[in-house]
């Protein structure tokens, strides 16, 4: 029976996520010791971080993966390896795909490993209510015990909620909240925690945008809020970004705008679920500023077709990485500059 006592915590990590990269989630076992010590070591790290992260460019933001390990690589072998490049994940790694264990540990392995180029955000899907009931605590049990889904639980309370990049572009999962204001009402949030039924908390993984509202509605969902573009403006203008990204939602081409392009969806789950056509998207910040949304599109049904084991050759049946629009943030804060002088009120600084 293997056994983690004897084995450097670094060197484990870096044994696991090599495992994982080389053979892919099908072929890969991982034992209870090894992820339980995975587990341990990230709750320390993940604290070392703020409740608002700080993030600067450049920098490439991904939306839900939702246990789609091979989309995951995917993800990394076209904009490169998390040892050389930043990214900045929005939440949503576990339940329904198929391989949720192998995702969480091997983004997890990435934060410990490289902890100043993999920053980790909690989606609704990171609580004990949800992923109890939508896949996850089925894999832990199934393969492992239930400990093991409780102590992933305590990994997820710990992860951060929020993120701020180059102090113009706040990220969360799901959305933003009435109760927030000012940015002294995030860094007065606490962790590890539990994700509240209402409440900034709840809003900033279960919020969604909507075009049928005007400021905050009762969300159809049953929980949290729904919130109209003006909110979306106050939003900005109240904290002085010029961009809101989320991801929590599935969309057609990966991306999508609102607010007149002042709140970006990001989901980065193709073919979700098996039941939807969806590409898959990612939003990479130059250090101009600048973003460009990249999207992996299926190739003739391709996306119906039996997906390899590994999950390098799965690569091939997906279209090659095509920049489908490029959006300056430049144009973001010129164009809120504007607006202010057209309402009478001082330029944002």
């Amino acid at each position: 029976m293997f056994s983690s006592k004897h084995v450097k915590p670094k060197e484990l990590v870096k044994d696991v996520m090599k495992r994982l990269e080389k053979n892919g989630a099908s072929e890969t076992t991982l034992h209870e010791s090894e992820i339980i010590e995975i587990c341990y070591r990230s709750r320390e790290q993940l604290m070392c971080d703020e409740s608002v992260l700080d993030l600067q460019v450049p920098i490439t933001v991904v939306g839900d993966v939702h246990g789609q390990f091979q989309d995951l690589m995917g993800v990394f072998e076209l904009n490169g390896h998390p040892s050389k490049k930043k990214y900045l994940f929005l939440g949503d790694y576990v339940d329904r795909g198929q391989y949720s264990i192998a995702t969480i540990v091997l983004l997890l392995c990435y934060k410990l490993l490289y902890p100043k180029n993999v920053y980790l955000l909690r989606g609704n899907h990171e609580t004990r209510l949800i992923n109890r009931v939508y896949g996850f605590y089925d894999e832990c049990t199934k393969q492992y015990s239930t400990k093991l889904w409780m102590l992933f639980q305590t990994v997820f309370d710990c992860l951060p909620l929020c993120a701020r990049i180059s102090e113009r572009i706040f990220c969360m999962h799901g959305g933003i909240s009435p109760e927030i204001k000012r940015w002294e009402t995030l860094k007065k949030l606490r962790r590890p925690t539990e994700i509240p039924d209402f409440g900034v908390l709840c809003d900033l993984v279960w919020a969604d945008p909507s075009k049928n509202v005007y400021g905050f509605s009762e969300n159809p969902r049953g929980v949290s809020c729904i919130f109209g573009e003006n909110a979306v403006y106050e939003f900005c203008q109240n904290m002085k970004i010029d961009m809101v990204v989320r991801a929590h939602q599935v969309v057609q081409d990966g991306y999508e705008f609102f607010a007149n392009r002042r709140l970006i969806t990001i989901f980065s789950a193709p073919f979700y679920c098996g039941r939807f056509n969806n590409a898959a998207a990612m939003m990479s910040v130059d250090d101009d500023m600048r973003c460009q949304f990249y999207i992996r599109r299926p190739k003739d049904h391709a996306w119906s077709k039996k997906i390899p084991k590994s999950s390098m050759r799965a690569l091939n049946e997906f279209s090659d990485l095509t920049i489908a629009e490029t959006v300056s943030v430049k144009y973001f804060i010129k164009d809120l500059a504007e607006e202010n002088v057209r309402k009478g009120k001082n330029n944002p600084s």
